[in-house]
């Protein structure tokens, strides 16, 4: 276990598990289907990468990236789009994957976007829903595990762009970020 992190929450042997079990689910509710899964950036990239290896269906993979927090432990509430998907959404049923549902501000934002753009349908899977701390109302259609509402770190989620590889979900130590 890394230094700065308090303690382990979920393993990497329930990561897999996790991204097992939603991808099956995900290639039954998607069968038929004209699918986009869309990442959003920088969290979502293991656990994207690792989900999509379990959905066994044709798709298209595209990424979102957009910024609330900036360098801080706690979001502006000003969303920025970084990056921008470059698919046309017409005809696609879209997935978008999360690392962590907190507030749930940036995430609405996205969806609100993106449904203006005639997709199909927009759905959402996360890894880890943060319900405590959900300003918006916003729910996944497929969570991983719910979280306490603590500073959690690793696997895609960082601190300051740190601790990203952690092959784990750990509770960063308080001292780090206050």
């Amino acid at each position: 276990m890394h230094e700065d992190v308090e303690r382990v929450l979920v393993t990497e042997r329930e990561l897999k598990e996790i991204a097992q079990k939603l991808g099956e689910r995900i290639t039954k509710d998607y069968e038929g289907k004209k699918l986009l899964i869309v990442g959003v950036l920088k969290g979502s990239i293991y656990f994207l990468t690792d989900l999509s290896r379990y959905i066994d269906l044709p798709c298209n993979i595209d990424f979102i990236q957009a910024s609330s927090y900036g360098n801080s432990a706690v979001s502006s509430g000003e969303i920025s789009i970084i990056k921008d998907i470059s698919q046309d959404l017409s005809g696609f049923d879209v997935l978008l994957v999360e690392d962590i549902l907190d507030t749930g501000r940036t995430l609405k934002y996205i969806c609100d976007m993106l449904a203006k753009r005639n997709p199909e349908s927009i759905s959402i899977v996360t890894l880890l829903d943060k319900p405590a701390r959900r300003a918006v109302d916003i729910h996944a259609d497929y969570v991983g595990v719910d979280v306490p509402d603590e500073f959690v770190v690793g696997y895609g989620l960082d601190y300051n762009q740190s601790y990203r590889n952690l092959p784990y979900i750990g509770v960063l130590k308080r001292s780090i970020y206050e």
